[in-house]
């Protein structure tokens, strides 16, 4: 460890990044640097010194842990940010930092999901089938272009950032909001705008659950595009096991710290 204070790289993005920043900021015995990949642009702005961008693959990302004499790195990418953590991975042993992985659990289907789930955009394009339907997106804007290939569906797409011609089709609204979507305001949504059927990513986690709490109870399909593979590195559910993890000092190298 270099010198008084443990020095913590969190790869960030999501809220669990945002919750350890916010409960790590203030601290004597840490210095946080909290880094984001830079997609959106205007992110939330967190109580702990912020650097934006990519680092040049797994080779920088070490060559940054070095630089700075990082002691803890946090990977609390998305969990579809499979190229980030498997870079985060590599770097962690070139460099020699402990490595944790926030990984929040993915939702689990329940009585009254109607879903398919698939394992690829363009698997979801597929089911979505020749007919056209009335398909609510809520994927990101930077998979959105994979829906192109079916422009005879009638498409609305929520995004955080602008969709800026990211999916040229004829039949397009597009809302640009950040969650929290509560179910009932999903549920209108869905019905105000006729959805026959939603895409969505495993993403987990509370946020943006709404969504599939409300096609639930109106009895809408949902394609699931299920999680990348990442790799098996020690993890924990969320912000708090991370900050029980990095007061416990001595880590054990197991691949889930189930007792953090």
């Amino acid at each position: 460890m270099t010198g008084d204070a443990m020095r913590i790289l969190i790869l960030g993005g999501t809220g669990e990044a945002s919750a350890l920043a916010g409960a790590l900021a203030g601290r004597a015995d840490c210095a946080v640097t909290l880094s984001l990949a830079g997609r959106t642009a205007a992110p939330k702005v967190e109580p702990v010194p912020t650097r934006i961008g990519g680092f040049g693959g797994a080779e920088g990302l070490a060559a940054f842990l070095r630089r700075e004499h990082i002691d803890r790195l946090i990977d609390a990418t998305h969990p579809f940010a499979a190229t980030i953590s498997g870079n985060a991975a590599v770097a962690a042993v070139a460099a020699g930092v402990e490595l944790l992985a926030i990984r929040r659990p993915a939702w689990r289907r329940e009585p009254g999901d109607l879903w398919t789930e698939v394992h690829s955009m363009e698997e979801a394009v597929a089911v979505l089938g020749r007919e056209p339907r009335r398909v609510f997106l809520t994927i990101g804007r930077q998979e959105a272009g994979a829906f192109a290939a079916a422009p005879h569906h009638a498409y609305l797409v929520r995004t955080v950032e602008p969709l800026d011609g990211a999916l040229p089709v004829p039949h397009l609204t597009a809302i640009e909001a950040r969650g929290p979507f509560d179910a009932a305001a999903e549920a209108d949504l869905i019905h105000a705008t006729r959805t026959e059927i939603l895409v969505s990513k495993n993403s987990g986690g509370a946020a943006t659950y709404g969504k599939i709490a409300a096609a639930r109870s109106l009895a809408i399909p949902v394609i699931m595009v299920c999680r990348p593979e990442k790799p098996e590195v020690a993890s924990v559910p969320n912000a708090a096991g991370a900050l029980r993890w990095l007061d416990a000092g001595d880590h054990a190298g197991s691949a889930t710290l189930r007792d953090v």
